[in-house]
């Protein structure tokens, strides 16, 4: 079972739940329809990685403020990449079919550690540079589904298990990447850094 850092410990996640179309600039950019309802899907522990792979040339990443959860509690904070094969989804999804092959393949999750946090939700914000060029920016305010409303409707019909990861959505500014580029991920409370993640995509 993968495992993630949530400094000093390590928790083993039984799933990452992901929260789609979640900031209307990035479901305009996609040209989707705005839900009425809350997009659930879930990746599987196996989509966990510390590694940023390169997969197909159409492959996308997605920076996301992510949480780890104790007792359905917010007990931490990381960045991570919800990676997405771009072509195959928009195939499965015009034939109604299930996301997973697009979505939820090894390595499809890629995490940075895991920091404590008890400050205000509302002061959170992230950055994602990739080659030195800031590509993503979201925060709490553009959220259309807040934190504590994603726990209180995922466990309107399923149980989050201790160390399990919710993956918030994700801003404007995604697009397919290639071998050799350099990502960094950020996570602040208003101005005031909290953890940063970097990976150098392998081939």
């Amino acid at each position: 079972m993968k495992t993630i850092t949530f400094s000093p410990l390590t928790f083993t996640p039984s799933k990452v739940i992901c929260i789609g179309r979640n900031y209307v600039a990035h479901i305009r950019e996609l040209n989707n329809e705005i839900p009425s309802s809350m997009v659930v899907f879930n990746k599987p522990n196996s989509a966990i990685s510390d590694t940023l792979n390169f997969f197909s040339a159409n492959t996308r990443f997605e920076g996301e403020i992510c949480f780890c959860l104790r007792g359905g509690k917010i007990i931490g904070v990381g960045f991570g990449l919800d990676l997405t094969k771009a072509d195959l989804q928009n195939h499965l999804k015009a034939k109604g079919l299930p996301w997973e092959r697009a979505k939820g393949f090894d390595g499809s999750a890629v995490f940075g550690k895991f920091v404590p946090f008890d400050l205000p939700l509302e002061t959170l914000r992230m950055t994602l540079h990739v080659n030195g060029v800031l590509t993503q920016e979201g925060t709490y305010a553009l959220m259309i589904y807040k934190p504590l409303e994603m726990i209180e409707e995922i466990q309107s019909f399923m149980t989050i298990e201790d160390g399990d990861i919710i993956m918030s959505g994700t801003p404007k500014g995604v697009a397919t990447y290639t071998i050799g580029d350099e990502f960094i991920g950020r996570i602040y409370s208003d101005d005031r850094l909290l953890v940063e993640s970097s990976w150098k995509v392998q081939g």
